[in-house]
């Protein structure tokens, strides 16, 4: 009888241990999320007080080719910010239809870029683009919401373009982006400016260079430099602390 209980209360202590951890487990990981009522397009819920948005789906794809990109997001600069060296393994983050990536593959042509984006239906629009046969160190990745799905302590550049405000679970996206990142590596974060109310996006898809920072230094980032030489964007560049 003695060894019956003695065997019970090292199962329910077992038990109660496991079952701690695994409370304390879920509580560090909804950390920093809130849920109410917010902005039309955005999706209810915060993070450390921004509301996210919803994601453009790729019904948007015209969007993101329109002939005057380059005037209103003067992309040319973008990619010279970059400073991309021909050996740069580079991760472009939502990448869409590709409007980057195929900008920069020319330019590290002894590296890779990789095309990450939780659409599929945005990886077969790269892919069928005339231009991806012309390029063999484009790398298609299918994300998902909580992981960019990359190999660790790879890439030396990457590139997140007006689609870090959307992600679902942004504190989880960028713990695996920091993994994914060499301690020398640099994240260009580019967004549209929240502070400038000139600029003709809707303000749920903007962002404040102060509420990124805050957002980034949560995960072990610091900001770097802001590029202030496009016209409606951020172009914040991060590095581990």
């Amino acid at each position: 009888m003695k060894n019956f209980h003695q065997t019970t209360l090292s199962f329910l202590l077992i038990f109660v241990i496991s079952f701690s951890l695994y409370s304390q487990e879920n509580i560090n990981s909804s950390i920093g999320y809130t849920y109410k009522k917010g902005d039309f397009n955005g999706i209810g819920k915060w993070y450390l007080g921004r509301e996210i948005a919803y994601v453009m789906g790729y019904e948007g794809i015209n969007w993101l080719e329109r002939s005057s990109r380059e005037k209103e997001e003067n992309t040319t600069a973008l990619i010279q910010n970059m400073n991309i060296k021909t050996t740069d393994n580079i991760a472009d983050i939502g990448a869409g239809s590709g409007y980057h990536v195929f900008k920069m593959a020319p330019l590290n042509t002894k590296g890779f870029v990789y095309a990450v984006d939780i659409q599929p239906e945005m990886l077969n629009a790269i892919l069928k683009n005339p231009k991806f046969e012309k390029h063999t160190n484009i790398e298609l990745i299918q994300g998902d919401e909580k992981s960019v799905n990359l190999p660790e302590n790879t890439f030396d550049k990457i590139l997140m373009v007006d689609v870090y405000h959307e992600f679902n679970y942004p504190k989880e996206i960028i713990l695996s982006i920091k993994k994914a990142l060499k301690d020398t590596g640099k994240i260009y974060l580019i967004e549209y400016r929240l502070e400038d109310d000139s600029v003709p996006i809707k303000k749920i898809h903007k962002m404040s260079e102060k509420q990124a920072v805050k957002e980034f230094n949560a995960a072990g980032f610091r900001l770097d430099t802001n590029i202030t030489n496009l016209p409606w964007q951020h172009c914040m560049v991060f590095r581990k602390q």
